[in-house]
């Protein structure tokens, strides 16, 4: 399926689990895609096999995507470039974008959900920052409850393409959307970036309850109050507060939140059982940006004097060891609150 009938070369850099997901969207709409591996081996491998059993166990690459290891050739002559990467990679590719000779310049889409840990920059910022050809006219992001695993078995998935300019996000809902994956746009690119961030630090809280035994009460007590916190920072760094009961913030928390599919969930849970967050990070194939993402929200609390008790509980426990009861006994035993949004 081809919305607008036009076909676009697009380069996907990343082939973990979301590269290889959005390459077959790409694929099933008919572009011209190719798909980049940073590790040579990896990539003839993929590139020979089609098995993608590394990440999403049971897919299949078709034939028209071309998986490679040469980083300019994936870009160079490309209209669409996807920076499929985890958060923290996220610097490192805008520097080497920077290097790359462009026939035309084409359109960046970052799908990474983070913020980076030493500048508290969100990842269109990182990107706007180290690719001197582009600006937030050319940025989209793409946020959104989008797993992995069911968005590559054709799952029906909506999501939203954000950028500050309408036209460029309405490109890439049309490049990207089809019957089984919707695509809403949105200009409030601060709001939808900050909510695909922070909803993973709820989503490790989340798991820390199931690992530690809590019942459904106490996640359905979370996620909301979770929410407000994200609302409460979203709005203090300049987000629209309704953006976070869209897709990219109340969608997204929800499904991480709950999902087995999540990894962020997965790292709370495995810390709800007892175990050290670095034995659980050492065995994890795929990255859980939520880590990362807890020690940014947690400063970028003290730098907006904003309050978010749950995620500076998780703080404590991803990085100073507290115990996940304290934790809770002392988010239960805070003063008494009026609830609000945000």
């Amino acid at each position: 399926m081809n919305l607008n009938g036009k076909k676009y070369k697009i380069g996907v850099l990343g082939a973990g689990s979301w590269g290889i997901a959005l390459a077959l969207v790409l694929d099933y709409n008919e572009h011209q895609v190719t798909l980049w591996e940073f590790r040579p081996d990896a990539a003839v491998q993929l590139q020979k096999t089609r098995d993608a059993k590394e990440f999403l166990p049971g897919i299949k690459l078709p034939r028209t995507i071309e998986v490679m290891n040469n980083f300019e050739e994936s870009c160079s002559s490309k209209d669409v470039i996807v920076v499929a990467v985890p958060s923290h990679v996220v610097r490192s590719i805008g520097q080497r974008l920077n290097e790359v000779q462009f026939k035309h310049l084409p359109i960046i889409v970052n799908v990474a959900k983070g913020i980076e840990n030493d500048t508290l920059m969100r990842m269109s910022q990182v990107l706007d920052q180290t690719v001197s050809w582009t600006n937030q006219n050319n940025i989209v992001t793409l946020s959104g409850p989008s797993h992995a695993e069911e968005v590559s078995r054709s799952i029906p998935t909506a999501i939203v393409s954000a950028s500050a300019n309408l036209k460029t996000a309405e490109l890439i809902q049309q490049i990207f959307m089809n019957e089984f994956f919707r695509v809403y746009t949105n200009q409030d690119i601060i709001g939808v970036e900050l909510g695909g961030a922070l909803k993973n630090i709820i989503a490790i809280a989340a798991g820390i309850c199931d690992g530690a035994g809590f019942g459904d009460n106490t996640k359905a007590a979370l996620q909301p109050r979770g929410l407000v916190e994200i609302v409460r920072l979203g709005t203090a760094m300049g987000a629209k507060p309704i953006t976070f009961a869209g897709l990219s913030g109340m969608g997204d928390l929800i499904v991480t939140c709950m999902s087995r599919h999540s990894r962020n969930r997965y790292v709370g849970e495995q810390i709800g059982k007892g175990r050290k967050l670095n034995d659980i990070l050492k065995e994890m194939i795929m990255v859980a940006e939520g880590v990362k993402t807890t020690n940014s929200a947690y400063e970028l609390s003290k730098k907006y004097n904003i309050e978010m008790p749950i995620t500076t509980q998780a703080y404590q426990i991803l990085f100073e060891d507290k115990d996940a009861r304290d934790a809770l006994k002392e988010l239960m035993l805070r003063g008494p609150k009026e609830e609000r949004w945000g």
